[in-house]
């Protein structure tokens, strides 16, 4: 006789389970929205003379390494390092490259863009990456949204471009701020389409293999991260000609940063891995009301009336995805 233990809607013991795993996952979440809104004024609080005193290339590949070297402690210490001794199929290492080259791509195509538009007119129309990544998260996982959810994720593109606006300063006429004024060339147009199209594509790709391959997620980062840095150290080595040297320049705050943004890679591929994407789009939200709040704290800048909308937009528009 099979005895089953009552673990109904009353039972205690499954109640304390779930309010355990949403703690989690709310510490989780909170953290990475606080990393994720520190990252820009922690880069403004580096500038010497308006500019870093690093090399943004070498910054990245220092961040790769520290995942690298974290995700193979982590694959230690949970008793799984026996996995490396084997020498996995290609068919398995392979897709953890295509993250690596569609972030690559990325990352040159933001550095290209300044071209063809200015600097806010990029930060208002990169929301749209919102709304390419959720058709692609729908394409290509299968799922379905229900029309609450789409009106949500609008609105959370809505925040986020009224969020970038309210930031604009559009009075800037006088001849020294001329290359300031807002503008965007049709090229442009397209190039932040192609960069809105590759960063969902990079995101939804990511949590696909990461769910599909049943190994440990430690190994799987490993796999990610060892492709991450060799990538990205081929771009440190053809954009070194600074004269600054690999890590010249490294202060306190710029370890500061490589910690937190190793850390956050690591949390982001938990949220890929047990969760979704879209959670993904919902952080990355959320941390601009960090953004802002330590911005006017440690930098001192003001903030406008016009802040409180797309910060309730985004609580609005959480409510209703996850309602």
């Amino acid at each position: 006789m099979i005895v089953i233990e009552n673990v109904g809607p009353a039972s205690p013991k499954l109640h304390n389970t779930q309010w355990i795993m949403s703690l989690r996952w709310g510490c989780l979440l909170a953290l990475m929205v606080l990393i994720y809104g520190s990252h820009a004024p922690l880069i403004t609080l580096t500038k010497v003379d308006g500019e870093v005193p690093f090399n943004p290339s070498s910054c990245v590949v220092m961040i790769e390494l520290a995942k690298l070297l974290i995700s193979l402690v982590s694959l230690f210490l949970t008793g799984n390092f026996s996995a490396l001794q084997s020498r996995p199929p290609l068919v398995i290492v392979a897709p953890y490259a295509v993250p690596g080259l569609l972030y690559a791509l990325n990352n040159n195509l933001v550095v290209v863009m300044q071209a063809y538009m200015d600097p806010s007119s990029y930060q208002v129309l990169s929301n749209l990456k919102i709304a390419s990544t959720a058709l692609l998260y729908c394409f290509c996982l299968g799922k379905r949204l229900t029309f609450r959810q789409w009106f949500a994720l609008g609105l959370l593109m809505a925040a986020g471009a009224c969020h970038s606006y309210s930031n604009l300063d559009l009075n800037e006429t006088d001849g020294a701020n001329e290359g300031l004024k807002l503008h965007i060339t049709t090229w442009g147009l397209f190039l932040v389409f192609v960069y809105c199209c590759v960063s969902g594509l990079a995101a939804v790709y990511t949590e696909m293999v990461l769910k599909r391959q049943n190994l440990p997620l430690s190994l799987q980062n490993i796999y990610l991260y060892v492709f991450g840095v060799g990538l990205n150290l081929v771009s440190s080595f053809s954009t070194s000609a600074t004269g600054r040297g690999f890590l010249g320049g490294y202060t306190i705050v710029v370890w500061t940063i490589i910690a937190g943004q190793a850390v956050n890679g690591l949390l982001m591929s938990v949220v890929l891995k047990h969760g979704s994407g879209i959670t993904r789009l919902f952080v990355i939200s959320c941390s601009m009301l960090v953004n802002a709040l330590m911005s006017w704290a440690v930098l001192g800048l003001q903030l406008t009336p016009v802040f409180l909308l797309p910060v309730t937009m985004v609580g609005l528009a959480a409510y209703l995805y996850y309602k």
